[in-house]
């Protein structure tokens, strides 16, 4: 009984020390990415950031999350970084369900593309470890197709946020149009109401809301 005593003892003092040398060992390598941050190390940016969404395209949904956002989150990709910015593509489509009897368009897919990028920008911002990034630009695409039938995918809004404007923001409650046009979102709508393709290099222009004809859905 002494002994089973003892060894029992030990294995739980090895399994502690283990466990604190682990410890030891995370905080010493964030510490070091920290570092690297602070001192403007572009690649080190771009591991952390490129990590962070690749983690995002094998996590579970979040609850409170809507399906169609976290499908759009999994698509984000990223396309350029700085030493305070990242910039990041993502796709998002219109949404159907069945009206009566005919399966319709409930959600556009630029309102879906402004619940993307209100998404990811929350992310961008608060999420990532070890970056706090200054801005943020989200081009949101989605799928067109020529007179042929061939698709492809255009931008159809593109939104830079910036961190020390987005003080105070209610990011759950405050309505995704709000958002995107507090930030200059860029977009474009013919008389209908549908988005049409926009080119996201563009210098952000003053971006108000659409006409009476077309208004958002």
């Amino acid at each position: 009984m002494g002994w089973g005593l003892a060894w029992g003892l030990l294995a739980v003092v090895l399994i502690a020390l283990v466990i604190a040398y682990a410890v030891i060992q995370e905080t010493r390598a964030q510490r070091h990415w920290r570092a690297l941050v602070k001192a403007g190390d572009i690649d080190a940016i771009r591991t952390i950031v490129e990590s962070e969404v690749n983690r995002w395209r094998t996590e579970r949904m979040p609850r409170g999350v809507l399906p169609s956002v976290w499908h759009g989150v999994q698509t984000a990709e990223l396309v350029d970084v700085g030493t305070d910015y990242v910039r990041v593509g993502c796709s998002a489509e219109g949404q159907y369900a069945v009206v009566g009897h005919r399966r319709e368009e409930v959600s556009s897919a630029l309102r879906e593309a402004m619940k993307l990028t209100v998404k990811l920008a929350d992310m961008l911002l608060y999420d990532i470890p070890n970056v706090e990034l200054e801005r943020v630009q989200i081009d949101a695409y989605t799928t067109f197709r020529g007179r042929s039938g061939a698709a492809n995918q255009r931008c159809i809004l593109s939104t830079v946020v910036r961190r020390s404007e987005a003080k105070g923001l209610d990011w759950d409650e405050t309505p995704p149009e709000e958002i995107v046009a507090r930030f200059g979102g860029r977009f474009q709508v013919d008389r209908q109401g549908h988005a049409q393709p926009i080119d996201p290099d563009e210098e952000a222009i003053e971006a108000g809301p659409p006409s009476e004809e077309a208004q958002v859905r």
